[in-house]
């Protein structure tokens, strides 16, 4: 029985479910968007936001802990050097997953998930409503 185990199987054992996200979050950080399933983006998610909030504190022992899920050396500077910084003062949330459709030859459900432009804009202020004069 599999009480209290999270996340979906993929159809793999927990090795390959491992370097199916390692490989997915190193493309993602070097292009930035990828497209795969709908349930591979789905668990990628979370996955990637946690090394973008390792990136974040910029450390040494965090850059270890990171580079443990992305063997990539470029990846790795990619996003301690670019990611971290860009989303600083973004408190979570650095992905966008966008549905596509089903694919043609098994008819999967396709999804795109890229990482997000920059930190959010601040609210524009409301402006009050233009009072308007009666004309007689």
């Amino acid at each position: 029985m599999r009480h209290g185990k999270g996340g979906r199987q993929l159809r793999r054992t927990s090795e390959q479910r491992l370097a199916l996200l390692r490989n997915l979050a190193m493309s993602l950080v070097e292009h930035g968007a990828i497209e795969t399933t709908e349930a591979k983006a789905k668990e990628l998610r979370p996955f990637v936001e946690r090394l973008i909030t390792k990136a974040r504190t910029g450390t040494l022992h965090a850059r270890r802990l990171a580079g443990a899920d992305v063997p990539n050396r470029r990846a790795a500077d990619k996003l301690f050097q670019e990611l971290g910084p860009r989303f600083a003062s973004r408190p979570g949330g650095y992905t966008r997953i966008l549905k596509l459709g089903h694919r043609k030859g098994d008819g999967a459900d396709l999804a795109r998930i890229e990482l997000l432009d920059a930190a959010p804009a601040a609210k524009a202020p409301k402006r009050a409503k233009a009072k308007r004069e009666k004309t007689a």
